[in-house]
């Protein structure tokens, strides 16, 4: 008993001396923080709105915007930062790598933006057919302000990955409390004159000032050191090539919310807006540690796979363990004060107590998934870290195909409850197959 104590002791002591973990514990409690700030913005957003038409309309407009940023700005800086370390690796001149990255950022958002822009009747006639012309006016009025947040995304994502492969990781989680925030002020001082614009304009605004605080923080920091690109270098050529599997990726797997959206839509109105709100609570629990251990991991394993490859898996899988029952435990008792949790965060003004029975079963199912869902986010950066984007491409295909099959047969029986059923089985069985992948790949 003494030894095993002292063993535990030993453990204890390593962990708090572990540069890893310290970085963890500071990037989650900064989350903790933003997320306490965004969980209140969301309970003033509900108490506003409800389930109404109005939340319906700026879920369905915001949906394109936040899938590129997602899909294909975020695919990007996933695949820029471990080959960006391996360019730091050969001591070349870093700058023109900089470069490229900053290109590519610009390049993509512009393109995007202007595809979305030309594209927006025909993806609504396409995805939302059979509502009223003024129900597409006000998806597309807020659409308008908040399509220049592609490009400031693409940027703030680019320049907070240069912070956390700098170890800045204090500056890079600090960035995402300025939405939240600024929505919060539109909607307490701005409410009247921004009228249905409002939840638009606040998330505007939110792009514009973590955009301006990242890149003053990084001149600061003396980061950014940019010079004219070499679309050449053997580093860049290796992340051009792995940015196809990673966008697909990307894409497949966002696709998932465009086609719950779509299926939800075919439902009573406010059938979108249950569905958000029935992951808010979720996504708060998970976004401590998702956002806490993707902004840290890749970095690190990208580093640590350099030097040693066998000890980076061991301590993969040991994370696992302890994040997959860590959490396991904390769903169980959240499961369980989920009626509790909704009708105190969400019940008052519009959000009536048979809203609040709606979204907590929809939450009660959403739960299931997050020890799968956040033990696969530690294992996806693992594979992006050593440039295994093309299989998770094929199984993000698989899993979109059999969410397209269930959503349509399960929403039949038992509509937005089936819908986030397929959601929970679909990422269960996505996941487990990527850690059986990984395990094998420990082998090789």
């Amino acid at each position: 008993m003494k030894t095993q104590f002292l063993k535990a002791k030993e453990s204890l002591k390593s962990l708090r001396n572990n540069v890893v973990v310290k970085n963890i514990l500071l990037v989650g409690s900064i989350t903790l923080l933003i997320k306490g700030i965004g969980f209140y913005k969301e309970t003033l957003i509900a108490s506003s709105f409800g389930l109404s038409v109005f939340l319906d309309t700026f879920f369905i407009a915001i949906i394109v915007p936040g899938f590129i940023n997602n899909v294909f700005l975020g695919a990007f800086k996933s695949v820029f930062i471990p080959n960006y370390i391996a360019e730091l690796n050969t001591k070349n001149n870093i700058s023109s790598f900089q470069g490229t990255g900053f290109f590519v950022t610009a390049f993509i958002s512009a393109a995007f933006m202007l595809i979305a822009f030309l594209f927006t009747d025909t993806y609504l006639d396409f995805f939302f057919p059979g509502h009223t012309t003024e129900y597409y006016n006000l998806i597309k009025s807020q659409f308008y302000y908040l399509l220049p947040c592609i490009a400031l995304w693409g940027f703030s994502s680019l320049l907070s990955g240069l912070l956390n492969i700098n170890d800045e990781f204090k500056y890079s989680s600090f960035e995402s409390l300025f939405l939240p925030i600024t929505i919060i002020v539109c909607l307490f001082f701005f409410k009247e004159p921004l009228g249905d614009k409002v939840l638009a304009v606040g998330t505007l605004a939110g792009a514009i000032v973590s955009f301006l605080f990242l890149i003053i923080v990084c001149f600061q920091k003396k980061i950014i050191n940019i010079s004219w690109p070499d679309l050449n270098n053997a580093n860049a050529r290796i992340m051009f090539a792995q940015v196809p599997a990673k966008v697909s990726s990307g894409l497949l797997t966002g696709m998932n919310v465009v086609v719950d959206q779509y299926f939800a839509a075919q439902l009573v109105i406010g059938s979108i807006a249950a569905i958000n709100y029935g992951r808010k609570i979720p996504a708060f629990l998970s976004g401590l540690l998702v956002i806490a251990l993707t902004n840290v991991l890749l970095p690190y394993f990208s580093k640590s796979l350099a030097k040693n490859k066998e000890k980076t898996f061991k301590t993969l899988f040991k994370m696992l363990k302890l994040i997959f029952v860590g959490v396991v435990v904390c769903i169980v008792l959240g499961i369980l004060a989920t009626d509790f949790m909704v009708a105190l965060f969400f019940e008052r003004k519009e959000f009536t107590s048979d809203d609040t029975e709606v979204v907590s079963n929809i939450q009660k199912i959403f739960l299931i998934y997050l020890p799968f869902s956040i033990c696969g986010m530690v294992v996806v950066n693992f594979l992006t870290s050593i440039n295994k984007n093309a299989f998770m491409a094929y199984v993000s295909l698989g899993a979109l195909i059999l969410n397209i099959i269930l959503d349509y047969i399960l929403m039949q029986y038992y509509g937005v409850f089936g819908i986030a059923l397929c959601t929970t089985i679909v990422i269960i069985l996505k996941n487990i197959i990527l850690f059986y992948y990984t395990y094998k790949q420990s082998r090789i």
